[in-house]
């Protein structure tokens, strides 16, 4: 068990949960799309799942800007407030769908081309972001060694042989399911509080 958990928590770093984008790390001078990609890609590239994936495109930043979620750049340029915007979907989309993030931000930032009718600056919303998943990811790997001591704990009658791939089994399914509760509770709350 012990090197087990000492595996569990090896890996648990190797995520880089708390590796952030910092705000003084964005540049304050606009970017070209090509450059906004390319910053994006070397200060994110650790949370690629494999190294050919792309965090962004040239094609979701069109798309993004079409559907509403990004506004429009300025002589095709992307200032500081585009890329903050840019990680800030990133991370959102993961769990929510972009018709939902839209929706989430509508009444926060409801002229998307402007900050001047902003309820939170962008600025204040992403480094609050920072934040609470600092203070998150402080006490994931005890948190997780508690959950994955429950499972060990439901498999005192399985077999020696197969114990181990089925408390890695059990534990996958435990945190699906734990990140299923959380993004439906997210969206319960998008659709009774932001949805019109």
């Amino acid at each position: 068990m012990e090197s087990k958990e000492k595996s569990f928590d090896d890996i648990i770093k190797e995520l880089c949960l708390t590796d952030e984008v910092k705000l003084s790390d964005i540049p304050k001078i606009d970017l070209y799309v090509e450059q906004v990609i390319g910053f994006i890609e070397d200060n994110m590239g650790h949370v690629k799942r494999n190294i050919n994936d792309k965090l962004i495109t040239k094609t979701m930043v069109g798309n993004y800007t079409r559907d509403g979620v990004l506004m429009p750049s300025k002589n095709k340029k992307y200032s500081k407030n585009h890329i903050i915007m840019l990680i800030l979907i990133y991370n959102l989309k993961q769990i929510l769908s972009i018709e939902d993030i839209k929706t989430l931000f509508g009444p926060i930032m409801k002229d998307i081309s402007t900050a001047k009718d902003d309820v939170i600056p962008l600025e204040d919303i992403y480094s609050t972001l920072l934040d609470i998943k600092s203070i998150e990811f402080e006490c994931f790997c005890d948190i997780f060694n508690d959950k994955f001591k429950l499972v060990q704990d439901k498999l005192e009658h399985v077999e020696a042989q197969n114990k181990d791939i089925a408390e890695i089994f059990l534990t996958i399914i435990t945190l699906i399911a734990q990140a299923n509760a959380q993004k439906r509770l997210a969206e319960k709350l998008i659709d009774k509080y932001f949805k019109q």
